[in-house]
């Protein structure tokens, strides 16, 4: 065998003592970077840091304890929402700051898409803790979905770049996907997520093959060649999340998810071999309200409406944002043809959002075709841009639609819940039995419609007005049309459920008892459901300050 000679030894150890030095630097200079980058740049995310620490603290908390403690979960969960929306507060009229090699911008008008955001989160957890209470279904992993989901959503706000823009909605994305597909034991939620798993990768491929075919990265380059084809794969990418026709067809879907179904006056065993024999107990996750009543025990199985909920504000408002920076920003020099684009898009889902929800007889499936024709009234405010409020009426807008939906969202939940039906026939005479939940429901109803004085319309009513004043006569006339006929269905609903014939009660109906008050279940429902009904009503009254503070938010 081959010996070194001591000569030769003596250079293989310098040799590997250099190699161990030049580890050394390289490794406490990419330290000394990651630490620098932490220092200054993490400051500017410090909301999103928050965020992040809270994700840590779940996953601790759930790998470390033997009996999950689901109070101490939820409570991380909206602590950390609410300390991220204090901190984008304490941080507010700063001035815009780059971070991250330019991949980050810090300023007013994205730290505002991002305060949406977390309120939309904020209000939707508490719609879960009744699921939370009644289930034996994990909630961890629900609650770091959400989270998750959130965090890509403000980073999508703030993105700079376009590989952010491409990455940040890939990370909101995956937990969108996850959370649809929660309950899957369910063959339609299986369904609903793979339909909007395999037409979000394929929009978004879009998205990616311009970035690779026209070098269109930094939202600087204004020249790049193919802008044309770039705009139109953006256009349609971007469209996806906020489901205009014709990229609305995975909305319904996702929204109806899984079917709700309520058996009464059965004996627990007589239901549970019920489900055995027709199989189906391999569709559901199921849970017995262990109150015992005169009549027997009452088991629901039901939607988790809450997802829905989360899912169809938080989305569009990401993607308005990331829509606002990147047609105003490299499309700059191609108004013409995006405002063409987005104009096409806008009367298509307010025609087409609005007609088809006069038929449906499931009251998500109405839900989610309104919320195709109101996102055509949002793209109005995108096409007026910053000259004529625009923006500012856009995000006014957007904040009464947030609490709108999320409103008639925990109207359905608290609903659902007690009778595990999701027709729109079986809500005839609530008022009889709930009239508070009947007089919430029917307010968020007639604000998402815009009847004066609620909130919505005064929201329509200044998008309308900034669309006129830009030009776009033809395009808000058609949003006042199809205003009259989101009312008619919005009215035909209300009709239901204010009457008081009792041929005309559903068994639903009948049949339906309120429950007794918890500390915190029903409790953090109705909270939700009175915050998001004054939102929706008087915000409407003093309209002048809050667009004062949208004005104020752009460029």
């Amino acid at each position: 065998m081959y010996q070194l000679s001591p000569l030769g030894d003596l250079l293989k150890n310098k040799k590997e003592e250099s190699h161990n030095e030049n580890f050394i630097l390289d490794s406490t200079r990419i330290f000394m970077k990651a630490f620098h980058l932490l220092l200054f740049d993490g400051s500017l995310i410090f909301p999103e840091c928050i965020l992040i620490f809270g994700l840590i603290l779940l996953l601790m908390i759930d790998s470390t304890s033997d009996q999950k403690d689901i109070p101490w979960l939820y409570f991380i969960s909206s602590t950390s929402l609410v300390m991220s929306i204090t901190a984008l507060l304490f941080r507010w009229r700063e001035e815009p700051m780059i971070s991250f090699s330019g991949n980050f911008q810090s300023n007013n008008f994205n730290e505002i898409f991002q305060f949406l955001i977390l309120l939309c989160s904020t209000l939707c957890i508490p719609l879960s803790v009744e699921y939370i209470e009644c289930t034996e279904m994990v909630i961890t992993e629900f609650l770091l979905f959400v989270l998750t989901a959130t965090l890509g959503g403000m980073f999508l706000c703030g993105a700079n770049d376009l590989i952010t823009i491409f990455v940040a909605p890939e990370c909101f994305s995956l937990c969108s996907y996850l959370l649809s597909g929660y309950t899957k034991k369910d063959v339609r939620s299986n369904e609903a997520t793979m339909k909007y798993l395999l037409m979000g990768g394929a929009f978004y491929s879009e998205i990616e093959l311009q970035e690779i075919v026209n070098g269109l990265i930094n939202t600087q380059m204004y020249n790049s060649p193919g802008i044309s084809i770039a705009l139109i794969f953006i256009t349609v990418g971007i469209g996806f999340k906020l489901s205009p026709a014709p990229s609305h067809q995975w909305t319904p879907d996702v929204y109806e998810g899984v079917r709700s179904i309520r058996r009464q006056k059965d004996h627990p065993k007589m239901i549970i071999s019920w489900l055995l024999r027709t199989n189906q107990i391999r569709w559901f996750y199921f849970s017995i309200f262990s109150t015992l009543k005169s009549n027997g025990f009452d088991l629901i199985l039901y939607i988790r409406e809450e997802v829905v909920a989360f899912l169809s504000v938080t989305s569009k408002v990401a993607a308005s944002a990331s829509a606002t920076r990147i047609f105003d920003i490299p499309f700059y020099f191609s108004s013409n043809e995006w405002h063409l684009l987005l104009e096409i898009l806008a009367i298509l889902s307010m025609i087409f959002g609005n007609l088809i929800a006069i038929t449906q007889t499931s009251m998500k499936r109405m839900l989610a075709y309104s919320s195709i024709g109101q996102i055509g009234y949002v793209i109005i405010g995108i096409i007026v841009g910053d000259s004529n409020g625009g923006y500012a009426s856009m995000i006014t807008y957007m904040l009464f639609y947030i609490s709108m939906n999320l409103g008639t969202f925990a109207c359905i939940v608290s609903f659902g819940l007690r009778t595990g039906t999701d027709n729109i026939r079986d809500y005839a005479g609530l008022y009889t039995k709930d009239p508070f939940l009947a007089l919430s429901f029917a307010l968020c109803l007639l604000s998402l419609g815009g009847l004066p004085p609620l909130a919505g319309f005064f929201g329509k009513l200044h998008l309308f007005w900034c669309g006129w004043q830009a030009g776009l006569y033809f395009l808000v006339s058609i949003g006042l049309l199809t205003s009259v006929v989101s009312i008619y269905y919005y009215l035909k609903i209300i009709k239901l459920l204010m009457t008081g014939r009792n041929q005309e009660i559903t068994p639903h109906v009948r049949n339906y008892r309120r429950s007794p008050l918890s500390l915190r279940s029903n409790n953090s429902i109705e909270l939700s459901m009175i915050v998001c009904v004054i939102a929706s009503t008087i915000p409407g009254i003093s309209m002048n300050p809050i667009i004062e503070i949208a004005q104020d938010t752009l460029f």
